[in-house]
């Protein structure tokens, strides 16, 4: 083979051999152009997929409706602007207690205590339920009938009073009240009698037991009047007040002539007449 045809052989073998290589260049060009296109489609239709889930699993937080809104403020309008017609504002409650004078001559001076609750209808009126005892002494003339050497009254009730308040925006006010109920009336005669206390040691002492008595359920009224005044408050907004009240009290309780277990006869008119004097709080 001459030179000649040698030298046009390699030419066309290294023509050849370029071409291969540009070829293969430009389907490696394009594989990798693919696979960037094919990667960046997947990463977008990735984050297209968890934008979805994200959207599904926190849904948009609905905006308040306008009655919502109005609601909420008139709620905080009502308790921030310190509106005082809640449920605890609406009740009442009252504990007092004093002396009684006695009207009837069945019964002595005494003392007494009460307590009530019940509800504010508006800033004049309140009703309340209210359970009061009494203890008075008796007289002496009805323990000598029964040939006792003590004796003592005891009166209990549950009534429902009215409470009007005359002057319900002044600190210091007057009201009246009154009201009626259930009374039980027990009278109670008693002797000495030997009793052995024991503490750090025994010692024999005497004490007063009931040797007889008698007692009655019944009807009756009451009517009062009082002053109170509110705590802390200069413009009658306060729900504390101290009172003192005095009340007529009759318990329609009925004669009694006999005897009380054995012991002497007894006279005693009908109906209970006291005036208790009270000092106490209602909030």
């Amino acid at each position: 083979m001459t030179p000649l045809m040698r030298m046009s052989l390699m030419r066309r073998a290294s023509a050849v051999a370029a071409a291969v290589l540009f070829a293969a260049g430009v389907v490696s060009a394009q594989s990798t152009a693919s696979n960037d296109a094919s990667s960046s489609s997947s990463y977008s239709s990735s984050q297209s997929g968890l934008t979805q889930v994200a959207e599904l699993a926190l849904p948009d937080a609905p905006a308040p409706s306008a009655s919502a809104a109005s609601a909420g403020g008139a709620s905080g309008g009502q308790y921030g602007g310190g509106e005082k017609h809640g449920l605890l504002h609406s009740w009442t409650f009252e504990a007092g207690g004093g002396f009684n004078a006695p009207i009837s001559s069945s019964v002595t001076y005494g003392g007494q205590f009460t307590v009530g609750a019940g509800v504010n209808f508006n800033k004049y009126l309140a009703a309340l339920i209210e359970y009061q005892f009494l203890d008075a002494k008796l007289p002496g003339y009805l323990i000598a009938e029964a040939g006792a050497n003590g004796g003592y009254a005891h009166i209990w009730s549950l009534t429902i009073d009215p409470v009007i308040d005359l002057m319900p925006k002044a600190a210091n006010d007057v009201y009246i009240t009154g009201g009626g109920g259930f009374y039980r009336k027990v009278t109670s005669f008693t002797d000495p009698e030997l009793t052995e206390y024991c503490y750090y040691f025994c010692e024999i002492g005497t004490t007063n037991a009931v040797v007889g008595h008698f007692s009655s359920n019944q009807g009756g009224i009451n009517i009062g009047a009082g002053f109170q005044h509110r705590i802390g408050s200069m413009y009658g907004d306060s729900n504390t007040k101290l009172f003192v009240e005095a009340r007529y009290l009759d318990v329609f309780s009925p004669a009694v002539t006999g005897s009380a277990n054995g012991l002497g006869v007894t006279s005693v008119a009908a109906d209970t007449k006291i005036i208790p004097v009270s000092v106490g709080v209602r909030f």
